[in-house]
Order: C-alpha cells, then sequence, then structure tokens
C-alpha cells in the first residue's frame, strides 16, 4: 500500500482514500491496474489541490469544492497534453472517490456530478484481414525461427484463442491447465473484466494448437496452475506475446496495428461479416454494453464504402 500512503492530502484524506482504493479491488473487483490508474489520478488531483487551496486538502476541503475548482484542475491536465480519454477516466476516478466520501457520511459532493464529461471520438477497432490472422496463428509462419518447438506452439496456441475465441489476452494467460480445451472439448469458461464469466465455443483448429502445445510442453502443468508458461516454467507474461506478434508484423509485412488484440477485434469483425448476430458477438466478446459491440458494425461498413470506392465505376463520379 505504499502508492496509497505516498497519497497527497491531510490525514483524514488518506485514511480515506485507501479505504476507498481498497473497496475497489475488493467489492468492485476491479483489475489491480485500474486501482493502480485510479490511485494515480487521485493523486495528481489532490496535489493540484494542495497547490490550488495553498494546503494539504482534507475531506471537507474536498466536499466543498465548486466546478470551477475542478474545471481548473481538468484545464491544468489539459495544458499537460493529455487527452480526453484520460481525462473521462480521471474524471470518473474523483467522482468515485467523491461517492465514497458520500456514502461514509462526509456530506455531499454535488461539484463533481455537475462537470460535463469530456466527449471523447470512439476509434474504430483495425482489424486484420482473415488471411493475415490465420497467419499470426500458424506455428509455420515462424517455424524458421531459432525459438523451441514447444514455444513455438505456445504462442500459435495462445493467438489461437485470441482469434479462434475472441479472447482477451488477459483472459486467454487467465486459463488453468483443467481449463485446456483439448480432447473433444468445445466450450470454456472464461473470466472477463470485473470478474463476470462467460462462457466461449472452441473451434477444431484451436484445440488443436493447444493439444500441440501440451505434447510439447516440457514442464509438469498443475491442474489449478497457468495453462501456459514461459521459459523457465512460470506464468506467462502478456509481453511475450506481445513481441511475437511484433516480429511476425515484420515478417508478414503488416501494419504497426496489428497486435494481440487486433485479433479479438477481428474475431469480432469477421463474425459480423459472415452475418454473426451482433447480440451473439456482444456474449461472446463479453461486453457489457451492446453499444461496445456495434463499433464493430461501423467497421463492416467502412469495408464496405472502402470496396465500393475502389471497385465501383461510379463511385468517383461527382454530379455536375
Amino acid at each position: 500500500m505504499a502508492a496509497e500512503l505516498a497519497l497527497p492530502g491531510a490525514a483524514d484524506t488518506q485514511r480515506e482514500t485507501m479505504a476507498w482504493l481498497a473497496s475497489l479491488a475488493k467489492e468492485r473487483r476491479l483489475s489491480p491496474k485500474t486501482v493502480e490508474a485510479y490511485a494515480r489520478d487521485l493523486r495528481q488531483f489532490l496535489a493540484f489541490l494542495t497547490n490550488h487551496l495553498g494546503e494539504p486538502p482534507g475531506v471537507k476541503a474536498v466536499l466543498g469544492l465548486k466546478p470551477l475548482d475542478i474545471r481548473s484542475f481538468l484545464a491544468a491536465r489539459r495544458m499537460d497534453a493529455v487527452g480526453s480519454r484520460s481525462l473521462m477516466r480521471q474524471l470518473a476516478a474523483l467522482r468515485s472517490f467523491a461517492r465514497h466520501l458520500e456514502r461514509e457520511g462526509h456530506g455531499t459532493a454535488s461539484a463533481f456530478a455537475a462537470i460535463r464529461t469530456p466527449k471523447v471520438d470512439k476509434n474504430l477497432p483495425r482489424p486484420l484481414s482473415a488471411s493475415s490472422a490465420v497467419a499470426v496463428t500458424d506455428r509455420e509462419t515462424r517455424a524458421d525461427e531459432s525459438r523451441k518447438p514447444w514455444i513455438l506452439a505456445r504462442d500459435a496456441a495462445v493467438l489461437s484463442l485470441l482469434y479462434g475465441a475472441g479472447l482477451r489476452i488477459s483472459e486467454a494467460l487467465g486459463l488453468q491447465r483443467r481449463d485446456a480445451p483439448i480432447h473433444g472439448t468445445d466450450t470454456i469458461t472464461v473470466t472477463g473484466k470485473g470478474g463476470k464469466m462467460r462462457s466461449v465455443p472452441v473451434i477444431p483448429p484451436i484445440q488443436r494448437a493447444v493439444e500441440e502445445y501440451l505434447h510439447l510442453c516440457p514442464y509438469p502443468l498443475s491442474p489449478e496452475g497457468p495453462l501456459f508458461v514461459g521459459a523457465r516454467g512460470g506464468p506467462l507474461s502478456p509481453r511475450i506475446i506481445q513481441l511475437a506478434v511484433e516480429e511476425l508484423r515484420g515478417a508478414l509485412g503488416l501494419p504497426d496495428s496489428a497486435t494481440p488484440h487486433a485479433l479479438r477485434h477481428s474475431f469480432a469483425t469477421h463474425l459480423l461479416a459472415k452475418g454473426g448476430d451482433l447480440r451473439g458477438i456482444q456474449e461472446l466478446l463479453g461486453h457489457a454494453s451492446l453499444s461496445t459491440t456495434q463499433l464493430y458494425t461501423k467497421v463492416d461498413a467502412a469495408r464496405l464504402m472502402d470496396a465500393f470506392n475502389a471497385a465501383h465505376p461510379r463511385a468517383g463520379y461527382k454530379t455536375p
């Protein structure tokens, strides 16, 4: 809890901050990275208030803030070239802390609710083509490398889960050995964001990729231990898979947007292009909101227009 102890603010603010962060992790079950980001957001805000108010802010001072005080902080962050998406998350963190203070009976923090959320342009996902996605998941694409065969098989199995089942990289690496989709197992249960669990179908090529990895893996894997392990037998780091995809980008001539997460985007986009139901795709991806999944309809429409403009003889015709 060193990061929380280092937070600016008066003693009562620090105590409430630690209680708030603990509740985020235990009650709301946010990921450690999200809790760390929220702690950093609040640290920056309290440091600003220390200068803005002339002293470390106590709980009473935080609750007594005016909307102008919060806008001043957001404006200062803008001057530091912080983007709208980061400001949106930072404001969400501050509102969460304010609600915590209210729940604990310290008073009402109306100023935080009065601030308009920064508008964020949603970037469309950038999927790979079907042929490129398949090539990325194929072990033979990297067969001439100096890496051991079992490591190549491991990477291929992980990437196959990202593209063939639409998993996040954290979900794939969070699978236990007993979860392995082998011997005809056609579904797996994954734990997504917020600890939400969902069942995902597993097609035969993924099963074969995982079976090959397990056949070649030199380490004994405990049923309760991780399914995918690193070169020394410990839990596999996401960075290793990211590096593997970076190398594949060079080998296949793919753009920088080709990342492990792009395989998940490709899974959704290719399903939609083949007539997949949007609500079903939402369930497969584990999206809490359908609006998030609907981004893929825009991707598909954009690709159709690109194809039209490139191929139709009157695409570039302008009415006189």
